[in-house]
């Protein structure tokens, strides 16, 4: 972080902390009470007369982080007058902004609490390098060291690699119907889910070069506890996981389903369709930027005015034949959904027939064949009309496309020089009372 500084600026502004020169430190030594306590590393920023300190934390590998240690931690950082203290581990919160542990609040008065994920900084080094770019190039040779090193499977800085010890019994549950929303499992599934859903963001975003988070409401974002019992809710009631992520500049999120009872996991996105146009030249539109999509694509089609009600079709089918998505050439389409079905792993783990890898496969392979090729319709400028000039340089006659014309041409006439020019038709006159 302080040889590199495009990195360390990357790294440290996010956390409040002012665009300046960055110092580290490890295990500086610190006295609590009678015990002597050495955190892994203290981080200042500078600016002027601003400066901002923060302790930080480190766990590799399976290590967890411990609410003690970081309660002691936020005394020795309020005692001192720092800023924040940062953790850094392989556990990954649900949402960004959201620590792993839990710790009284009462300490978090004066003193801020981050966390980041080993997978979250493998990322930001690999878009500064790659994408932003390091303007020195010793300092660019340096954070490709990093990367090097974290990328190797014996650094301890592991990537997501299990859904939880609940997932093979939760998901036997939903198949057999018997799950209830009070079991202890069901609500780690569902804690799980969203923390694969942000690895699955940072691992796209680390490959695309750029900041790709899952999409939540503010309620969401601001209260986890409201997330996690509309997951467990829909878990128990239709044995899925639903969640999306967004991409910048794509045409929208991108939508992913579980269903735990067939076990499919599915990639879908929703297009708005045009708004001119024969319906059939809608879909027309639609299908030409599916060139690179697989056929067992699934389209379907959403007429105005037609709550629920859908036509769906493969794209091999609407290939041959737009009509098939247009159930009444009367009613206009509103819009069209892509979804994508692959088989969702067993495994609680990683590899071979594991969930994890069968929905990190589905959405790169969603968003690479289908999602990334796909533009927002937009309509086309008016075109301002023309009036054809006469070649004898008097003023042009009206034509018939002329606003205001008239059927036929008149000619037109020059008035003397002893008349006032005026309209043909009767003239009305009016005397005086």
């Amino acid at each position: 972080m302080t040889a590199v500084r495009e990195f360390g600026r990357g790294m440290t502004q996010p956390l409040g902390a002012p665009a300046g020169n960055v110092q580290t430190f490890i295990e500086v030594p610190f006295l609590l009470g009678e015990k002597r306590c050495y955190p892994d590393g203290l981080i200042r920023v500078t600016r002027g007369q601003k400066s901002w300190t923060a302790l930080v934390e480190v766990k590799t590998g399976t290590n967890q982080l411990s609410a003690e240690q970081l309660e002691n931690y936020l005394d020795i950082a309020r005692d001192n007058g720092f800023d924040a203290l940062l953790t850094i581990s392989n556990e990954i919160p649900p949402a960004a902004g959201q620590h792993p542990t839990t710790v009284d609040k009462r300490k978090l008065r004066k003193v801020a609490m981050h966390h980041l994920p080993w997978s979250q900084i493998l990322a930001e080094a690999v878009v500064q390098k790659e994408h932003r770019g390091v303007a020195d190039p010793d300092q660019a040779w340096i954070l490709g060291e990093l990367i090097r090193y974290l990328e190797h499977p014996r650094s301890g800085a592991l990537e997501f690699e299990d859904m939880g010890a609940s997932w093979v019994r939760v998901r036997e549950s939903v198949a057999a119907g018997t799950l209830r929303a009070s079991d202890n499992g069901a609500a780690d599934v569902a804690a799980r889910f969203d923390a694969l859903l942000r690895y699955a963001s940072l691992r796209l975003g680390r490959t695309l070069g750029t900041e790709v988070v899952p999409l939540l409401s503010r309620k969401e974002a601001s209260e986890p506890a409201v997330r996690t019992a509309a997951l467990v809710e829909s878990l128990v009631k239709e044995g899925r996981l639903t969640g999306a992520i967004r991409i910048p500049n794509a045409i929208a999120p991108l939508n992913i389903d579980l269903d735990l009872r067939s076990g499919r996991v599915t990639c879908m996105v929703d297009v708005d369709a045009p708004r001119e146009g024969r319906q059939t030249t809608r879909v027309n539109w639609l299908v030409r930027q599916l060139k690179n999509a697989p056929e067992s694509l699934r389209l379907e089609a959403f007429a105005v005015h037609a709550r629920g009600v859908s036509t769906a079709s493969l794209l091999k089918e609407v290939r041959e034949d737009a009509a098939v998505l247009v159930q009444d050439p009367k009613r206009d389409l509103r819009g069209f959904r892509l979804a994508l079905t692959t088989q969702l792993g067993a495994k609680r783990g990683r590899g071979r027939g594991g969930a994890i890898d069968s929905v990190l496969d589905a959405v790169d392979g969603f968003y690479g064949e289908v999602l990334q090729h796909l533009k927002a319709w937009s309509a086309v400028p008016p075109r301002m009309r023309e009036i054809a000039e006469q070649s004898d340089g008097k003023p042009p006659v009206l034509a018939s496309t002329a606003l205001s014309s008239q059927d036929g041409e008149e000619p037109f006439e020059e008035p003397s020089d002893d008349e006032e020019p005026h309209a043909e038709g009767p003239v009305l006159e009016v005397s005086e009372g």
